[in-house]
C-alpha cells in the first residue's frame, strides 16, 4: 500500500506545530483528518495541568501523569500525536492495515516535534487476540469520529468495555454520521457507560464546531447506581 500526498493539516498544540498530511488518494476514511480530533486536542491543551485556571473543572480527567492510554481508529493520528504533547506520554495508536501507511507517515513526519516515534499496533474491534494483545485495561481510551457504520457500532463498543479500567475513562470526540449508527451507539453505550458531555462554552474557543462534541464515558459500577439515559443532545 503506498501513501498519496494530500492537503497538510495545521494543529498548533502548546508551542509546537503537528503537521497532518492526508491521503486523499486512499478509498479509507481513516487516511483523512476529521474534525472531532482536533476538537479534543484541543479541548484538552486548554485545561490540561498546568491550567491557568484555578477552577478547572477537568483537572483531574486531563492529568494523564502515570496513566496508560490507548487509541482506537487513530487515523492520520492527530489526536495521540496531539495527546502526547499535552502530556499524555504513554499511550499507542490502533487501527487497521488500509490506515497504517497514513499513520507511519505521520508519525515519521512529527517525530521531530514529538521527540519520538509514538508506539502503534493493528487492531480490529473485532479480533478478541489483537484486543488483548494491547495488554488492557488502560487507564484512557481515545476515539475520536469512529461512529459511521452501523455495522461496526457492536464491536467498537465491546473494545471499548474490554480496554478502559473500571475506574477509567473513555474520552470520545463525536460527531453525527449515519442516523442508524447514532442511535445504537448510544442504546449500546448507554447499558455500558455512565455518559457526561463536555460543555461546548468549555471546549477551545477556536475549535468549538457546532456540529462536534466532547464526552466522557466512565463504566457503570455493577451494583451501583443506574444512569437515565444518555444526554439530551444524543
Amino acid at each position: 500500500m503506498k501513501f498519496t500526498d494530500s492537503p497538510v493539516i495545521e494543529l498548533p498544540v502548546r508551542t509546537v506545530v503537528l503537521s497532518l498530511q492526508q491521503d486523499n488518494g486512499s478509498l479509507h476514511v481513516g487516511t483523512s483528518v476529521w474534525p472531532c480530533s482536533l476538537v479534543l486536542v484541543k479541548f484538552a491543551e486548554r485545561w490540561a495541568p498546568p491550567s491557568p485556571d484555578a477552577q478547572n473543572p477537568y483537572a483531574n480527567l486531563l492529568d494523564f501523569h502515570g496513566k496508560r492510554v490507548v487509541e482506537l481508529g487513530a487515523g492520520c493520528g492527530a489526536a495521540g500525536m496531539g495527546l502526547y504533547l499535552v502530556g499524555l506520554t504513554d499511550i499507542v495508536l490502533t487501527d487497521i492495515p488500509a490506515v497504517m501507511p497514513a499513520l507511519k507517515h505521520n508519525l515519521k513526519r512529527n517525530k521531530p516535534v514529538l521527540g519520538k516515534t509514538l508506539k502503534h499496533a493493528i487492531v480490529h474491534w473485532n479480533n478478541r487476540v489483537q484486543i488483548l494483545a494491547q495488554t488492557p485495561p488502560y487507564d484512557v481510551v481515545v476515539a475520536t469520529d469512529v461512529v459511521y457504520i452501523e455495522e461496526t457500532v457492536g464491536p467498537l463498543v465491546s473494545t471499548m468495555e474490554a480496554l478502559v479500567k473500571d475506574d477509567g475513562v473513555v474520552l470520545l470526540g463525536y460527531q453525527l454520521r449515519s442516523p442508524e449508527a447514532h442511535q445504537l451507539f448510544w442504546e449500546m453505550c448507554e447499558r455500558v457507560f455512565v455518559i457526561e458531555k463536555v460543555l461546548h462554552q468549555d471546549l477551545h474557543p477556536d475549535y468549538a464546531y457546532e456540529e462536534a462534541d466532547v464526552f466522557v464515558l466512565r463504566k457503570k459500577q455493577k451494583g451501583g447506581p443506574t444512569q437515565d439515559a444518555a444526554p439530551e443532545s444524543v
